[in-house]
């Protein structure tokens, strides 16, 4: 069990983890609401990869490495990453118009 303190390092292992072996690669978050504290973990039974934080953050993070993981399962361990994390999402939605009131 390797606790792994930067974040960058933690998403390139974790992919390598499960480009290499993606049957039984598996992808776990766990969060202690009484501690405040969030533990992500990649294994394939052969080796685990974990990242621990507290900080709110690290939340976006997660879910770009959720993404990451859903494209590589969708589409295969062969995908390109960069076509996974590279589209702008406030490009893809068109700016919302308020319903505020006017002044």
């Amino acid at each position: 069990m390797v606790y792994i303190a930067v974040w960058d390092e933690f998403v390139e292992r974790s992919v390598q983890l499960f480009r290499s072996d993606p049957q039984s690669t598996r992808y776990v978050i766990k969060y202690r609401n009484c501690d405040g504290k969030l533990v992500l973990k990649v294994t394939d039974n052969k080796e685990c990869l974990k990242f621990k934080t507290d900080q709110a953050q690290d939340a976006k993070k997660m879910e770009k490495l959720n993404n990451i993981f859903f494209g590589l399962m969708a589409r295969g361990p062969e995908v390109d990453i960069s076509e996974i994390t590279g589209k702008d999402q406030t490009e893809a939605q068109p700016p919302k118009k308020g319903r505020g009131r006017k002044q």
